[in-house]
């Protein structure tokens, strides 16, 4: 089944201030509550996630019904993506080296960046991109 496509949207700027909040304060904590939304985004799909949640029960009922929808795989590619940026960050925030954390923490921060003010999903990119590959070896 499809989903809203504001929704993905919604979880990308909640996620832009969240890591936005890790590269300031540098907390490990902030970062772990991420990776953990990351996880259950790529487990069960971007509706299951506490953002997509957060957007079903609190945001579309107040913006109304959606005009578009996108199939769920790309999205929840995008939080694998992001899973694995989020854990690599929090390696380095808690077992160092420190500038591994910015940097990873940094990655993800610029693709929610991307989604959450332009509509530009990096993560559903690479997935539609692998996709393609894909087909044509077979």
């Amino acid at each position: 089944m499809d989903i809203d496509v504001r929704g993905p949207r919604f979880g990308a700027a909640v996620t832009t201030v969240v890591l936005a909040a890790v590269l300031v304060t540098g907390s490990a904590w902030l970062l772990a509550w991420q990776t953990l939304a990351f996880a259950l985004g790529a487990a069960g799909g971007v509706a299951r996630s506490p953002y997509g949640l957060l957007f079903k029960t609190a945001v579309r009922p107040r913006i109304g019904p959606p005009a578009e929808f996108e199939a769920p795989e790309p999205p929840r590619f995008a939080q694998a993506v992001g899973l694995a940026f989020a854990a690599v960050g929090l390696i380095g925030y808690t077992v160092g080296p420190g500038w591994l954390g910015l940097a990873a923490t940094g990655c993800a921060l610029a693709a929610a960046f991307l989604n959450a003010a332009f509509g530009y999903c990096l993560g559903c990119e690479m997935y539609l991109l692998v996709r393609r590959f894909s087909v044509r070896v077979q």
